[in-house]
């Protein structure tokens, strides 16, 4: 960045992307070249902002003036009034929801207050395709301080005393995992970094790697000469086409500077990395399936021990890490591990990543420290729930995790804390739900996803979770007996305990924690056969107020099956019968006079 006076950072990320950011950065070059800034200024394609909601998002440097909801179209009054005139665009500024005021610095915004930024530090900052910027912001430097001035067993030691645990659900403790996979002997050891991120609505990892890949190739070098392995391995879904992208490029430029390949800093370290290709199993997020597809085999996980460290990747021992934990590892390093440890609380120490998202007004990809509560982030950085509706729950840990209510608001955000609850941290995704949304569909929804994603091995989930899944298939309809709810429970449990892996063993937590926590809105739905929330269709009737209707037909006209009557001016009726619940007569209604029951 050094020959340029000023930059436009643009957000590169795939949300971005998708809304015409490419397109963006191409007219601010056109607009700069037009006004004769082109060799002063210079247009940078970043990562990950985290402001999804306001994306896309273009940020000026170095007066760090943040705009929002840019669109091609604002690219040369950008250029024009702010680098030419010196005038800030106010009505692309971020507007404060409280007091109304126009906010140019990030730092002021309620979304970025409380995040401290670990593992995202470069995300939105650099351009991840050019490993200079990456070396200006110490890139590199932590490897160089391990393979020159560091032994194997001490770097291993600072990570064990940061107390970094693994970031993709476990928790396990990274410095003891790398110790485990070292005192292992073999001729030949793996670092795999696990990238395979299939959480519905999660795309933390997926951002660091298209924000800030150098970041993970640099740990996995200081890991391999931890463990005493030359070959890295990075698994990651075809999916994430930016994603690879950014990596085969980081490779090369890691490649040409030395940092990656034969006789690193010129100490003997050798050290290379490959990518492998998931084709989006779910379950090869399981450390063992994950290795399994490498091999060409089936994405099955094994019973363990043996461990990865034991015996791995062509049982071989293998140190298995996921991206965000080995986007941590270089910035303790650097700073060391008193500093990373005193940030979080006891036994969760660090930051965590994680991806905001549902009936959440500021959509985002966030970072803070360990022992935030949940309020704290739903509300203070997530702006509070859309729509001024209430607060009904939120889910985190995906498919594997619970469903936190308003009970557990003030909860701290760490391992202990959201297990005690009946959820777990997970790889990081947080799920926020209103009042609108109904819990036994919730549940559903998570369990559909699980069955589907089953490699189907172990009887438990492969059976058991059809089986739970059919039973709240019939909570929906209408159709449960009494009995229903007895039996969900007893074999919700069985599966937990009997299945293979942590796919099986946790799939039920959905289904548990809203039966825990919302246990009126299943006896609703099985003994009235009604859904509180109106959203199980089978359960709800729609009907139109003949005291409200004034007979105006625009429901009628809209009606896709003609299942309503009734002549000009006089009340009209909908026949259940015909009716197929799409909802479009009570969205047209503008007297109010259509509800559901």
């Amino acid at each position: 960045m050094g020959k340029f006076k000023s930059h436009i950072l643009v957000c590169g990320g795939t949300g971005c992307r998708a809304s015409r950011g490419e397109e963006i950065v191409e007219n601010l070059q056109a607009a700069l070249q037009e006004n004769g800034l082109h060799k002063e200024v210079q247009v940078v394609r970043t990562g990950c902002f985290g402001f999804c909601e306001k994306g896309p998002v273009v940020k000026m440097v170095p007066d760090n003036t943040f705009y929002v909801h840019v669109e091609p179209e604002d690219a040369s009054e950008l250029v024009l009034e702010h680098m030419v005139k010196g005038r800030k665009v106010e009505r692309l500024l971020y507007l404060d929801p409280e007091t109304k005021e126009r906010i140019s610095d990030s730092k002021h915004m309620g979304f970025y207050k409380k995040q401290y930024r670990i593992a995202l530090r470069n995300c939105g900052f650099i351009n991840p395709e050019n490993i200079d910027e990456y070396i200006a912001r110490d890139g590199y430097a932590a490897l160089g301080k391990a393979l020159v001035d560091m032994q194997p067993d001490a770097v291993i030691q600072m990570i064990k005393a940061s107390g970094l645990r693994g970031r993709g659900g476990g928790g396990f403790p990274t410095g003891l995992k790398w110790e485990l996979t070292r005192k292992s002997v073999a001729d030949q050891k793996y670092v795999v970094c696990n990238a395979d991120e299939g959480d519905p609505g999660a795309f933390m990892d997926r951002s660091i790697l298209e924000g800030d890949p150098h970041s993970v190739l640099e740990a996995m070098a200081i890991c391999g000469y931890c463990i005493g392995a030359d070959t890295g391995l990075i698994y990651i879904r075809a999916e994430y086409p930016l994603a690879i992208q950014r990596l085969k490029t980081a490779i090369d430029q890691a490649r040409d500077y030395g940092v990656l390949g034969n006789d690193i800093f010129g100490t003997g370290f050798n050290f290379d990395v490959e990518i492998r290709y998931g084709a989006g199993a779910f379950v090869c997020g399981e450390e063992t399936a994950l290795i399994h597809s490498m091999e060409g085999l089936r994405g099955e996980p094994t019973v363990k021990p043996p461990f990865p460290a034991e015996r791995g990747y062509k049982d071989k021992p293998t140190n298995v890490n996921n991206v965000e934990t080995l986007a941590n590892i270089a910035p303790i390093l650097l700073k060391g591990s008193e500093w990373f440890s005193q940030i979080g609380n006891e036994k969760s120490k660090g930051t965590k990543v994680f991806a905001l998202a549902g009936k959440v007004n500021n959509v985002g990809l966030i970072e803070v420290p360990m022992g935030v509560t949940l309020r704290e982030v739903i509300f203070d950085i997530g702006g509070g729930i859309k729509g001024g509706k209430k607060f009904k729950a939120v889910q985190t840990g995906g498919p594997s995790g619970g469903c936190l209510t308003e009970k557990h608001l003030d909860t701290p955000i760490d391992y202990e804390h959201l297990l005690a609850s009946g959820s777990m941290m997970g790889s990081g995704g947080m799920i926020v739900m209103d009042e609108d949304d109904c819990m036994v569909s919730m549940a559903k929804f998570y369990l559909e996803f699980t069955v589907e994603e089953s490699c189907g091995k172990c009887a438990p989930c492969r059976i058991g979770n059809k089986r739970l899944h059919e039973m709240l298939d019939k909570i929906t309809l209408g159709k449960a007996d009494e009995g229903e709810l007895t039996r969900l429970r007893n074999l919700a449990n069985v599966i937990k305990d009997t299945s293979l892996c942590g796919l099986g063993q946790t799939s039920p937590n959905p289904v548990l924690s809203t039966m825990d926590n919302f246990p009126e809105e299943y006896g609703i739905h099985v003994h009235d056969g009604k859904c509180p929330a109106g959203q199980c269709k089978a359960l709800m009737h729609y009907i139109i107020d003949s005291h409200l209707c004034v007979g105006c037909t625009l429901c009628s006209r809209v009606c896709p099956v003609d299942a309503i009557s009734g002549d000009k001016k006089t009340p009209h009726i909908i026949d259940s019968s015909i009716c197929i619940k799409c909802g479009a007569c009570m969205d047209k209604c503008k007297f109010g006079a259509i509800s559901v029951q």
